[in-house]
C-alpha cells in the first residue's frame, strides 16, 4: 500500500451557515490523504497505472465552488466525488479548514476530517 499526499490546497469560497459568509466569502484550505496499492506504478512508471493526483486536485476544486452551509457536507462531497472518479483506492481521508472563522474571536481555523 501507499499514501498520496495533497496538502495545503487554498479556495477562496462561499461556504458557511450564515448569509454574510456565502456573500463575502472565506478563505479554506483542504488536505486529502488517498490509500492506495502503488506496486503497479512503482514498477512501470506509467501513469495509466496509477491513481491520477491531478484528477484527485480537480475534483477537490470543482467541490469547492459548489455552496455549502457546513464543511462536513464538503468532505462528504470530495470522498464521494473521488471513490465515484477513481479506481483503486483503499481509503480518502480529507481535511477541510475554514480559515479566520466567523466566532467572535481571533482563532486561526476551524476543521473537519472525514474518512471512507
Amino acid at each position: 500500500m501507499g499514501l498520496i499526499r495533497i496538502e495545503g490546497m487554498e479556495f477562496y469560497a462561499f461556504h458557511g451557515h450564515y448569509m454574510e459568509e456565502q456573500i463575502v466569502g472565506n478563505r479554506f484550505m483542504v488536505d486529502m490523504e488517498i490509500e492506495t496499492d502503488m506496486r503497479l506504478p512503482a514498477e512501470s512508471d506509467n501513469l495509466k497505472d496509477a491513481v491520477n493526483y491531478q484528477v484527485a486536485y480537480d475534483i477537490v476544486t470543482h467541490e469547492m465552488s459548489r455552496k455549502s452551509q457546513l464543511l462536513e457536507n464538503i468532505a462528504g462531497r470530495i470522498i464521494d466525488s473521488v471513490y465515484r472518479q477513481l479506481q483503486g483506492i483503499s481509503k480518502v481521508t480529507v481535511r477541510v479548514y475554514k480559515m479566520n472563522p466567523p466566532m467572535g474571536g481571533k482563532i486561526t481555523s476551524v476543521s473537519v476530517e472525514l474518512s471512507r
